[in-house]
């Protein structure tokens, strides 16, 4: 996976630029552009992780969004207990995350197509009633909370701590992602979206890597759930509801399906769409609905899809 010139030179502003940003926004006295660009982060990584099975795999998950609840209930219900030790809540979050995604997975992956969907969409639901039915923790109301402490020295009470260890899990996960997709694991993942019965014909198990893909997006969509706990202070069963999927998957659709930096700008798209436009109107999707459909229709890899493969000087 090469990029040349111009899309290094857009992801080097673009980290420079959110590098600088606390800064800024402390000299205009703004501290709201963190939570709107911490926000666009987080979901950024969970565009990523769904597009890890979804752009590479071929498996189209109408539940991605249950890992990014199961995370930040792990915060909730923890916090809730009076323990906010960000060493002990996010190991939770994120191995709590990987085990349901293994399960879930493990009944899902016996299907295909439409069935597949439908299983996905079915676990989502499931957890979301499970949630409203926890009164304990707030039901449907959900459950007010206090941030996350790794130490005393990096307290995510602090607007600017919290950002940058948001910014700090992208780049991790990014590159993580990076090096996930382009090794042998990667290319077995890629083989069995264009061709399952070929790779089982060379010796491959293509479930065992499919499940272990599933399983991995599931617990960085359960990292994207620790942070965005953190960042509302709030959990509610809302953040497993399936039209939250139906967002995550809109944001890796409009940034470009299977390629990897794509989920990162559409997150961005989408979220910045969403807030500039409901300033105007609150039927915001009205507008943002047929911009979607001409992307998908005229721009398969979608915004990533517009910059050029290869150097001028090289084609």
């Amino acid at each position: 996976m090469k990029l040349n010139r111009i899309k290094v030179w857009l992801l080097v502003t673009v980290s420079g630029l959110l590098l600088v940003t606390p800064p800024i926004a402390l000299v205009l006295d703004e501290p709201f552009y963190l939570t709107v660009i911490g926000r666009i982060m987080i979901f950024a990584i969970a565009a990523l992780s769904l597009d890890l099975i979804l752009g590479f795999g071929g498996m189209i998950s109408l539940g991605h969004a249950a890992y990014l609840g199961i995370g930040a209930y792990a915060v909730g219900i923890l916090s809730f207990y009076g323990i906010n030790n960000a060493w002990l809540q996010l190991p939770v979050a994120i191995f709590g995350s990987a085990i349901v995604a293994f399960i879930i997975g493990i009944i899902c992956l016996r299907t295909s197509g439409i069935y597949f969907i439908m299983i996905t969409l079915a676990m989502t639901q499931l957890l979301y009633f499970l949630g409203i039915s926890l009164e304990t923790y707030g039901g449907d109301d959900g459950l007010p909370i206090d941030r996350s402490i790794f130490f005393e020295a990096f307290d995510l009470g602090d607007e600017t701590n919290l950002y940058y260890l948001i910014f700090a899990f992208l780049v991790i996960i990014t590159l993580f992602s990076w090096r996930l997709i382009n090794s042998r694991f990667g290319v077995v993942i890629r083989g069995a979206q264009e061709n399952e019965m070929r790779m089982h014909a060379i010796g491959f198990s293509t479930f065992r890597y499919k499940l272990l893909a599933f399983t991995i997006a599931g617990s960085m969509c359960g990292l994207s759930g620790f942070l965005y706990a953190n960042l509302n202070e709030f959990v509610t069963p809302e953040y497993m509801h399936w039209f939250r999927s139906g967002e995550i998957m809109i944001m890796v659709l409009v940034g470009g399906m299977g390629t990897l930096f794509g989920p990162l700008f559409g997150a961005a798209a989408y979220l910045l769409f969403e807030e500039i436009i409901s300033g105007w109107t609150e039927h915001w999707m009205v507008i943002f609905g047929p911009l979607l459909v001409l992307l998908v229709l005229f721009a398969k890899k979608g915004l990533w899809g517009f910059l050029p493969d290869r150097d001028q000087n090289d084609a």
